[in-house]
C-alpha cells in the first residue's frame, strides 16, 4: 500500500477507533492519537489502564474503522 495513501486514510479516522492487523499477524484495536510520516499511534483501555501502541506503517496490512453496536 502507497505509504501516502495510508497516512491519508489515517488522517480520515483520527481521534476514532480502528482495529489495526499487522502483517505479522497482530490485531491492534484502539483511538488513533498521533499520526506521523512513519507510524500512528493507537491509545488503547479506559480509566487508569491505559495503554499507547506504535505501529509502523511498513507493518500494517489492513485497517477496519470499528462499527457502532447498535
Amino acid at each position: 500500500m502507497n505509504m501516502n495513501h495510508l497516512e491519508n486514510l489515517l488522517r480520515r479516522y483520527k481521534d476514532e477507533n480502528v482495529t489495526i492487523k499487522s502483517i505479522s499477524g497482530g490485531v491492534y484495536e484502539g483511538r488513533i492519537s498521533e499520526i506521523t510520516n512513519d507510524y500512528v499511534s493507537l491509545r488503547r483501555g479506559d480509566g487508569g489502564q491505559r495503554d499507547e501502541v506504535f505501529l509502523l506503517y511498513q507493518s500494517i496490512e489492513s485497517i477496519l474503522p470499528a462499527g457502532d453496536d447498535a
